[in-house]
């Protein structure tokens, strides 16, 4: 089963976990824009390939429908500009069946290497993104220098390369009034806080994309603890609030039964709503309130009721109006598995 469609260790607080390393090839230019450097480039990067092993597979972004490409931003294992039209004819991704393996390739760098992981596994994650890159390391010729480490397109990745990252649901901390106080304190220990879809991307649904901010003057080691100290932080505030939150009861319950009902007997329902009505309903099933779902069910919500991935489990193309409809019809029907 795909690791996004598992729970994890703090899975009610922590929903994933990324390691991300950025690296370039040393004979290569950064930002290439000639068709013949990239296809030489890409050749390159499709040879060594089964050098690498783990069971990847290499793609091309401009042989996939965009339903396919967009499907795979969903799941967060893409960017949405690596996706977009200019980066069709030029990226491509290395990518194992299990998918909690994905390599952008000339992405913002030449390759972008990233381990995923359900809940909070920092430590594992890791130490399996350490093995993949030192593999890399030793196939190709990695752009570094003495003084800087390794080298990058965008500045706040010199140094490590590595953007050590956890996706966090805080319900809890946004309906008791105490999310702006931890946000800022988040900011201030040096991590970015963004949207699900990392920069530039909104907050919805109260998930929030936690990374560090700089790799230049701290070991990986030091990051990945800081973040993974930070983060336990965050989950013991979240479920302090949970508690405020439950000792009116009666409040919350009929707070998440209203969401779970429009949930579950909408006949036609946007991706918009549903996401803002997940949150109370993944809420009411973390705390034990709800109790006709479970983990299994609740990442299956939030998959195949995102767009793209909805016309995947469906295998039909849908306009707006007609995946408003589906996408209720589908809700139904994981709701109801196994009743």
């Amino acid at each position: 089963m795909n690791w996004y469609l598992q729970s994890g260790n703090d899975s009610d607080v922590v929903v994933s976990t990324r390691i991300r390393y950025a690296r370039n090839l040393q004979d290569f230019r950064f930002n290439m824009k000639r068709k013949d450097e990239i296809e030489k480039f890409l050749d390159i990067i499709k040879k060594e390939t089964p050098e690498i092993g783990y069971g990847l597979e290499y793609l091309r972004l401009k042989d996939m429908d965009n339903v396919t490409r967009v499907s795979i931003v969903e799941k967060n294992l893409i960017s949405p500009e690596f996706a977009a039209a200019k980066k069709q004819e030029t990226g491509a991704i290395l990518i194992n069946k299990e998918e909690n393996i994905c390599i952008m390739v000339n992405e913002e760098d030449h390759l972008r290497l990233q381990v995923f992981n359900c809940g909070l596994d920092l430590d594992g994650t890791y130490n399996f993104a350490k093995e993949i890159d030192q593999k890399i390391e030793n196939i190709f010729n990695i752009a570094k220098s003495k003084k800087y480490g390794y080298l990058t397109s965008c500045p706040t990745n010199v140094g490590t390369g590595i953007r050590a990252s956890v996706m966090v649901h805080l319900p809890g901390l946004t309906k008791t009034g105490n999310i702006r106080k931890i946000l800022e304190s988040i900011n201030n220990f040096g991590m970015n806080i963004r949207g699900v879809y990392g920069e530039n991307s909104e907050v919805s649904g109260d998930m929030y994309q936690i990374s560090n901010k700089v790799t230049l003057g701290l070991s990986e080691d030091k990051i990945v603890k800081n973040l993974k100290a930070i983060t336990e932080k965050i989950v013991e505030q979240e479920r302090l609030a949970r508690k405020i939150l439950g000792k009116n009861r009666l409040e919350l319950e009929d707070r998440v039964y209203r969401s779970y009902g429009v949930l579950s007997n909408s006949r036609k329902i946007s991706y918009e709503e549903t996401r803002k009505l997940l949150s109370d309903v993944k809420l009411g099933t973390d705390m034990g309130i709800i109790e006709e779902l479970n983990d299994a069910k609740i990442a299956k919500l939030y998959l195949y009721t995102k767009s793209a991935n909805l016309e995947k489990y469906l295998g039909e193309e849908l306009d707006t109006y007609d995946r408003d409809i589906k996408r209720a019809e589908v809700i139904k029907q994981i709701i109801n598995e196994g009743m």
